[in-house]
């Protein structure tokens, strides 16, 4: 099943996130297909970036996301 997720780049005590399309199977911070977007909670206010039509054409293409990928996304203004 290919998913919407984060995946977790930075330093230690400092995350920052790609949001990206991968196989379930692959792991968490490891292979992905397509990279739609960037979050990074450090800043203040915090830094989002997501590509809505390439999140669009994923999810109708039978994409699921992640609960935290899917809240992100409501927050950029794509309704899921």
């Amino acid at each position: 099943m290919v998913k919407i997720r984060l995946r977790r780049d930075g330093a230690k005590k400092a995350p920052y996130y790609t949001i990206v399309v991968a196989d379930s199977r692959y792991p968490a911070d490891g292979r992905f297909i397509e990279k739609v977007g960037t979050y990074n909670p450090m800043t203040e206010p915090a830094e989002l970036k997501v590509d809505t039509e390439k999140v669009a054409e994923w999810i109708k293409k039978g994409a699921k996301p992640t609960e935290t990928a899917a809240a992100l996304i409501k927050k950029a203004g794509l309704e899921i």
